[in-house]
């Protein structure tokens, strides 16, 4: 452990002396403090973008890079490419809204996945006490209203005390994907957390905006893939009572599991799963376990996992992988 600490802090002083308020370093983010933010859109901060900042951070690092950001809304789009690594977006503010990264693209003008205002793809990247959204505003037309706020396809991420703010697939989950997430709040009207990826939302709060409700997850988890989205100890929550779905299938083999969460009255209990054009919630993984609320209960539209499967199911099994991650 010393020796790393040591190679940590000698990241520090190289890369502070390239790139000055991006501050690379072995500790968590919140260790970190600075004379002054990384990023602030009034001009006191090193840059005036998170884009211009992720680009200046230094590339294939293992030490991690810290960027922080000024209280204030960035409208803008931000891509991590995958050779920036290790990189930790920090909101400076009070609680996450203080930080807002924005965009308005939609599908119509950009396809789905090209719509994120953040698109992540560089490995063991975390953001922290800040705002991802997308505030394209929803048209009645069925067609081109997918606007992603977070498009995610890298491995290791870690998102605390984040909201993420859309409509439709607000969170893009992608086959790449394995993720943690705690204490945040995402919230969209149809499919808003979709994808093949792997993640696991913990004491998360999941809110359906639209007044007819809809599916919270579209997973396409690929058959050979034990685990996919996992919400544990979770808060689902919605404007309209008993109209929205816990998820339907994207493809066939979408593995979805609710397990020791709060499901208030705004889940549809007499069928909280749906179909998906030609896929049935019935042959894809989806299953609750020790749920509790209003929104919660047992029938035979709702598979239970069985106690004796529980230990296979834990956060931990889900992120494992083949390093033995653990970010809890």
């Amino acid at each position: 452990m010393a020796n790393k600490r040591m190679a940590g802090t000698t990241a520090v002083m190289a890369v502070a002396a390239v790139v000055g308020s991006v501050v690379a370093s072995a500790a968590p983010a919140a260790a970190v403090s600075a004379a002054k933010p990384t990023v602030a859109a009034d001009g006191t901060g090193l840059y005036r973008t998170v884009q211009a900042a992720v680009d200046a951070a230094p590339a294939n690092s293992s030490a991690r890079t810290v960027i922080t950001i000024k209280p204030g809304t960035y409208r803008e789009i931000v891509h991590v490419p995958s050779n920036k690594t290790a990189i930790t977006l920090q909101g400076l503010g009070t609680s996450p809204s203080n930080v807002v990264i924005v965009y308005n693209n939609s599908a119509g003008t950009s396809g789905t996945f090209g719509s994120a205002s953040v698109f992540v793809e560089g490995r063991d990247f975390a953001a922290t006490n800040l705002t991802i959204a997308n505030d394209y505003v929803e048209k009645p037309s069925t067609d081109g209203q997918q606007a992603l706020a977070l498009a995610l396809n890298a491995d290791r991420a870690v998102f605390r005390d984040v909201r993420l703010l859309g409509d439709q697939d607000t969170f893009l989950v992608n086959d790449k994907a394995r993720a943690y997430m705690a204490d945040s709040y995402v919230e969209g009207t149809v499919d808003f957390i979709f994808g093949g990826g792997t993640m696991v939302f913990d004491r998360t709060t999941v809110y359906e905006k639209r007044t007819t409700g809809g599916p919270v997850t579209a997973a396409s988890t690929p058959a050979t893939k034990k685990y996919g989205l996992l919400f544990y100890r979770c808060t689902v929550t919605g404007k309209t009572d008993n109209t929205t779905q816990l998820g339907r299938p994207w493809r066939a083999d979408a593995q979805v599991l609710y397990r020791e969460s709060t499901l208030n009255a705004t889940v549809k209990t007499s069928q909280p799963w749906i179909d998906m054009h030609e896929n049935s919630w019935k042959k894809a993984r989806f299953l609750e376990y020790r749920n509790t609320g209003p929104g919660a209960g047992k029938n035979s539209n709702r598979p239970q996992l069985a106690d004796s499967q529980a230990a296979d199911y834990t956060p931990q099994k889900y992120l494992a992988g083949t390093d033995g991650w653990n970010p809890l």
